[in-house]
Formats: structure tokens, C-alpha cells, sequence
């Protein structure tokens, strides 16, 4: 598959990027960009998104 990376800036919690930082760390992947990227191609190719992002599963910890 080609590579065709592009940068984007994303606005997360300070809790997030440790958990980031620490699964790349965990499984000796080369940064929170390549977590970031397999989250993403997982949604991409094997989650339900209405499971993921339906009403009665969404989840943000931070929205008080």
C-alpha cells in the first residue's frame, strides 16, 4: 500500500496522549502517529461505527 501521510493537527486531552505514548511504548511502535494510525485502520476495516459512535455507546470522559 502506498504511503501518503499527511500532518494534521488535533486537539486531545492530556490523558489521551499518555495513553497514546504508552501503547506505543507497549507495543514498540515508533510513535502515538502510528497508534493513532492503526486505531484508524482498524475503524476503517473492522469496527461498526454505529456500535462505536451510535448514541448509547458514546463515550467522552471529559465532557462533564
Amino acid at each position: 500500500m502506498p504511503k501518503n501521510k499527511v500532518e494534521v493537527t488535533l486537539e486531545i486531552e492530556n490523558e489521551h496522549l499518555e495513553w497514546l505514548n504508552s501503547t506505543a511504548v507497549e507495543y514498540n511502535l515508533a510513535d502515538e502517529s502510528k497508534v493513532t494510525r492503526v486505531l484508524l485502520d482498524y475503524m476503517i476495516q473492522d469496527a461498526d461505527a454505529d456500535e462505536v459512535f451510535g448514541r448509547d455507546n458514546m463515550r467522552c470522559r471529559h465532557c462533564g
